[in-house]
């Protein structure tokens, strides 16, 4: 009965701060220039999530960003809560890449889409990620994107493998990845469950990494191990 009730307490809650966020985050991002003030509306809408959910956060490593500086931020994946829990920990502009068919979604992927994220069909491999490419150089200054390089959450927390598409973005862009580890959200609300628990996820920022001239493969391997060192 318990996870009956959670279940449709977290539904509950995602379905109204939709209907009552929508129109404002989508008025911001069709008015706005940059779209930051779009933004500003999801992270009102993570705030209240994480906190009907019982969810604190815990960060660490802020010192490692620098303000204004485009990042393609990399993080690992193993719950529906890591979405709020960045937007809240990082406090930086960034656009989210989300595969294509959560732009299907009434409501969410609408605001999802005047809010200038970008979107990526997995089906069409490079000309996707050309895509992609092309509608980072489009974005303002000092606003970069954040990407799940496992492609998906993981079903028991553990890191999975890393798709290239990110990477591939930060060394054509010359932009320098920031990894990010995301501690405890599997714990709070696994993959494949509405059952959460109140507690905390800690957000460790690691220090920048520059793309310039490192051959992709050793990219990718410091970048994970990076991540999976914290967690």
């Amino acid at each position: 009965m318990l996870k009956t009730l959670k279940s449709i307490w977290i539904f509950f809650w995602a379905i109204l701060l939709t209907v009552i966020l929508f129109l404002p985050i989508v008025v911001a991002a069709l008015t706005g220039k940059r779209g930051n003030a779009a933004f500003h509306g999801t992270q009102v809408f993570a705030w209240c999530m994480l906190k009907v959910c019982g969810i604190r956060l815990r960060v660490r490593g802020l010192e490692n960003i620098q303000s204004h500086q485009r990042y393609v931020i990399l993080s690992n994946h193993a719950s529906y809560f890591d979405p709020p829990a960045l937007v809240l920990a990082l406090g930086l502009q960034y656009r989210w890449v989300i595969k294509k068919e959560l732009r299907k979604v009434p409501l969410f992927g609408l605001a999802l889409e005047t809010s200038r994220n970008l979107f990526i069909d997995r089906s069409k491999g490079s000309a996707a990620l050309e895509s992609i490419k092309q509608g980072v150089a489009q974005l303002p200054d000092g606003t970069g994107i954040l990407m799940f390089p496992e492609g998906t959450r993981s079903w028991d927390g553990q890191l999975l493998p890393f798709k290239k598409g990110g990477f591939v973005i930060a060394r054509d862009g010359q932009l320098p990845i920031l990894p990010v580890t995301v501690r405890g959200s599997h714990d709070r609300l696994p993959k494949g469950s509405a059952d959460f628990s109140p507690g905390v996820i800690e957000i460790v920022i690691h220090p920048p990494v520059e793309t310039a001239d490192v051959p992709l493969d050793n990219l990718m391997d410091q970048v994970r191990a990076t991540i999976a060192s914290a967690l």
